[in-house]
């Protein structure tokens, strides 16, 4: 059985990335539990641990031209797809965080707060988390004016006022409205659209 899930749906800036995961029944990993509960560090050690003793993973990601292509909805889901069919071995059955994943072949389900619930999911949650923070760090040091090393393209103040500044980069999605996303906090003008 594989866990499935994404990272990255509702951030300003960079891909959205998914992984899936088969866990090894008779490897049991201690910890895993929904990449947002757990500390940097701790993501970190079971991501380590997971790439080790899972019987199968992959993570894709799916830029930010996809996801203005798709929408970030259509763009996740695709990622999450994309993850599964990647497996070697490949998966007998199949837990989604959330969403049942259109166009799989496989027999699989979508799991409300799977990430929570079920440790396959939650193993491919650090996994997707991990493998995103470190692309978005590696984008800060191609461009560090935006700081995506300490907030990972979410719309916190520091971003909203790093955009203000300098308005949007190639690394930006185009594709969210900014009424609704920024909330009237910057002008057309100021963001070079």
């Amino acid at each position: 059985m594989a866990g499935v899930d994404e990272v990255g749906r509702g951030c300003l800036a960079g891909p959205v990335t998914a992984a899936a995961v088969v866990l090894d029944p008779n490897r049991p990993i201690a910890g895993l539990r929904d990449s947002k509960l757990l500390t940097p560090d701790a993501r970190v050690r079971l991501h380590d641990r997971i790439v080790r003793r899972a019987v199968a993973w992959r993570v894709v990601s799916r830029s930010v031209a996809d996801i203005d292509t798709l929408n970030i909805h259509r763009a996740s889901l695709a990622a999450m797809l994309d993850a599964v069919l990647g497996l070697v071995p490949a998966a007998d059955y199949v837990l989604a965080d959330g969403f049942a994943i259109p166009g799989l072949s496989l027999p699989h389900q979508g799991l409300v707060k799977g990430d929570q619930r079920c440790a396959c999911i939650a193993a491919a949650s650090i996994i997707a988390k991990v493998t995103r923070d470190r692309l978005m760090v590696a984008m800060d040091q191609e461009d560090p004016r935006y700081g995506y090393a300490r907030h990972k393209g979410y719309a916190t103040a520091e971003h909203l006022a790093a955009i203000r500044q300098h308005g949007l980069s190639d690394a930006h999605r185009r594709s969210f409205r900014r009424a609704t996303l920024f909330d009237l906090l910057i002008d057309d003008d100021d963001i070079g659209c």
